[in-house]
């Protein structure tokens, strides 16, 4: 599937990391996030209800950076993941990347990151 919306460069204040530190400070967290799926209905139809609402998945990743802790990247990734799947069935793949910009690693660093890949399980697949 090459049809795709991306959110790009969204920042939250949350609280993960490994150190106690940052999981009493907020800090910023960038997010970038694709989902792919099929555009052509609403491309056709102009309609809202045949695409995914952009604002609700902005307030999701909002609420999962800025409600909860992880203390790795990785987890805070598979959760925003998971959830956006979970809450719009067209998405049939997301692509979240998360930056920490206030990394402190003991030199000049622009950002720490991670990249993860989500695809919905197809229900017509089955194990073994």
């Amino acid at each position: 599937m090459s049809d795709r919306i991306e959110l790009r460069n969204m920042v939250f204040d949350g609280r993960h990391g490994w150190h106690e530190v940052e999981q009493r400070t907020a800090q910023p967290f960038e997010v970038d996030l694709e989902l792919l799926l099929d555009l052509a209905p609403a491309g056709q139809d102009d309609e809202l209800d045949r695409t995914i609402d952009y604002g609700r998945v902005f307030d999701l990743v909002r609420e999962v950076v800025e409600s909860r802790t992880y203390r790795l990247l990785e987890a805070l990734a598979g959760a925003i993941a998971s959830d956006v799947l979970n809450a719009f069935p067209l998405a049939t793949e997301v692509i979240v990347r998360v930056r920490k910009p206030t990394v402190a690693l003991g030199g000049r660093l622009d950002w720490a990151g991670v990249e993860i890949r989500r695809t919905r399980p197809d229900p017509e697949r089955r194990p073994g």
